[in-house]
């Protein structure tokens, strides 16, 4: 890894943590704020009652939220996992079976059962669009279809096609979405605001059209041939920069645009699917934003839309661990061709056309990457896009997602990460214990994680190693330089006789070359970038234990073996493989947090 810097126990150690936020009865002594994101030093955090959290989340299925009685059997779950917040649909069908009749029942008795259990919750809006589709509509608004028109496209033997998608291009639609999102915001408000069970709301789910690059309606066709609209490239030319994958398929774009007046989508975007993708973004986002702002207008918590993926190179896909079957990179992964991946969603190439009428309007505050099978620090990378808040509402919920998290948070300052199916994870004890570890120890180191983010961020980096033997193991080697102690900070898989295991961690710097590790299955190394320093070494090395108000104190002074005798300092994990070897060298891990205080020699004159 390019330096960062350059901008770049035993298992019942992991006690059940409380939430971070306390329940109804305590909320007459907290600030009554709504909750809210507060910026950084270079992105944004989520602020509760007045203090920043840190969103330890997962994903529930689909249909688990409409059911109050299901939901009862998986709260103690959650809390023994060490969450703090679950993320659940409420569908539109469900909300307003009927025209104008809204049913909120079921819903409320789900916020007062998380809040019981002392859980939050985001909620994610099905409207009018669900994957590319609009299967949880109402049924009268599937029938109507002269009132709600539907989408169309071509197949493969260029026969004009009805698919399940309400046509955005259709104003009725939005009109009703839009009204129903503003009643459930308003319903939030009235029922949970005085409480913030509920943190955000995600509006739709993966927008965009699947299975042709664009909708060819009657009026779909209508507006495509109509010219672009002026106050898009107004925006796009007054951008500063735009997305490094805008301008990788447009180069030298904003140039373009000085001599551009009244000109058609393929005009400005060039023939085919490149305009027909972009057309159709406009179109979303703008549906999106004013559904959005309907909501907001109503209760003021952040929302944010997220994104289906794509790829345009195959080797942004990460594989490790996947059992590949026809179709898995296509449906997971994305695709490399607009209609194989929802056109018109808020990929990496088309955020700029969302900001300018989502996030730039206040509608939205940030757009989200559901993130499987890509490279997960390139698409951290993407979303971070102008200091934006990082939140990744979806990603596995194996062992490689869980490691993933720690870069997620060390390195790109993370509101939360969700792996998706949290409530049958369960049913895998390694994948349960996984993220009951990961959660447990983020959740008690959280405050000095939050502060990092905060005010620090460049003195923190986070990071993971998979199974060795995974078709692709990722990198081997960590490396950040902390540039006012002149120090660099290598990271790698930690030592053992045997076989190496899988890691993840956080390192932070906390001043005067000491440093906080937090994590299992790793090694730091320190070096000297000063040019006079002839030694590099560790001056001393303690284990940290923490209590429930995140206070450390030390356990255990460590030197020796747990430091190959000063050359690097081990964060062993808690079974190392001796393999075979007779003296059991490496420790297991017991707190998974260490503090190790590096110095260096500059010795001149007779010394030297």
């Amino acid at each position: 890894m390019t330096a960062l810097t350059s901008r770049s126990a035993s298992s019942d150690s992991f006690a059940i943590v409380e939430a971070q936020t306390p329940t109804s009865s305590m909320t007459t002594n907290l600030i009554k704020s709504s909750p809210h994101l507060r910026r950084t030093k270079n992105s944004s955090q989520l602020v509760v009652n007045g203090k920043p959290f840190l969103m330890l989340a997962g994903e529930l299925h689909n249909s688990s939220l409409s059911s109050a009685k299901y939901m009862s059997t998986v709260y103690p779950t959650m809390k023994y996992m060490n969450l703090n917040t679950l993320l659940g649909a409420v569908t539109w069908e469900m909300i307003e079976p009927t025209e104008g009749n809204f049913d909120f029942t079921e819903l409320d008795a789900c916020i007062l059962g998380a809040r019981e259990h002392g859980l939050h919750l985001v909620l994610l809006w099905f409207g009018s669009f669900k994957n590319a589709l609009s299967t949880y509509v109402p049924g009268w608004v599937k029938k109507d279809v002269s009132r709600f028109p539907r989408a169309h496209i071509t197949d493969d033997m260029g026969r004009l096609k009805t698919i399940e998608l309400v046509s955005p291009f259709g104003e009725a639609a939005q009109e009703a979405d839009a009204k129903a999102f503003a009643r459930l915001m308003a319903h939030l408000k009235e029922f949970d605001g005085e409480n913030s069970t509920v943190l955000m709301v995600q509006v739709e789910n993966e927008t965009g059209l699947l299975g042709d690059s664009r909708d060819r309606s009657r009026i779909a066709n209508q507006k495509f041939s109509e010219p672009v609209p002026r106050e898009l490239l107004t925006y796009l030319e007054n951008q500063k920069t735009l997305h490094p994958m805008f301008e990788k398929r447009w180069p030298e774009f904003q140039d373009s645009l000085k001599s551009c007046k009244n000109e058609s989508w393929e005009d400005v975007f060039g023939s085919g699917i490149a305009a027909e993708e972009l057309f159709m973004a406009d179109t979303f986002a703008r549906y999106v934003g004013k559904v959005a702002a309907a909501g907001k207008k109503e209760y003021d918590i952040p929302l944010y839309a997220n994104c289906w993926l794509n790829f345009d190179d195959p080797s942004v896909l990460d594989l490790s661990g996947i059992p590949l079957g026809e179709g898995t990179p296509t449906v997971a992964g994305g695709g490399a061709k607009a209609g194989v991946y929802p056109s018109g969603g808020p990929v990496p190439h088309a955020l700029d056309i969302w900001n300018c009428h989502t996030v730039d309007k206040g509608a939205l505050e940030f757009i989200a990457p559901d993130l499987y099978l890509h490279d997960y620090e390139w698409v951290n990378q993407q979303y971070r896009y102008r200091n934006n808040p990082l939140f990744i509402p979806e990603q596995k919920a194996d062992g490689a997602g869980t490691r993933r998290t720690w870069l997620a948070y060390g390195t790109y300052g993370c509101i939360g990460c969700s792996p998706f199916g949290i409530d049958t994870v369960s049913m895998d004890e390694a994948e349960m214990n996984g993220w009951r570890r990961t959660y447990g120890l983020l959740s008690k180191m959280s405050s000095r994680v939050l502060k990092a983010q905060a005010e620090q961020p460049e003195e923190m980096f986070g990071f993971f190693f998979d199974e060795i033997d995974s078709k692709k193991a990722g990198k081997e080697q960590w490396k950040m330089t902390f540039q006012d102690v002149q120090m660099e900070v290598t990271v790698e898989r930690s030592f053992v006789f045997g076989k190496p295991a899988s890691g993840y961690g956080i390192v932070l710097h906390q001043g005067g070359g000491k440093f906080l590790l937090i994590g299992a299955g790793f090694q730091t190394t320190f070096k000297s970038t000063n040019p006079k320093s002839t030694f590099t070494g560790i001056l001393s090395s303690v284990e940290k234990e923490v209590d429930e108000e995140g206070n450390l104190s030390t356990l255990r002074t460590m030197n020796g073996d747990e430091t190959r005798s000063g050359a690097f300092m081990i964060m062993p994990t808690e079974q190392p493989d001796y393999g075979g070897f007779p003296i059991r060298v490496t420790i297991p891990a017991r707190t998974y947090i260490a503090e190790v205080v590096a110095y260096s020699l500059a010795e001149e004159g007779d010394h030297f």
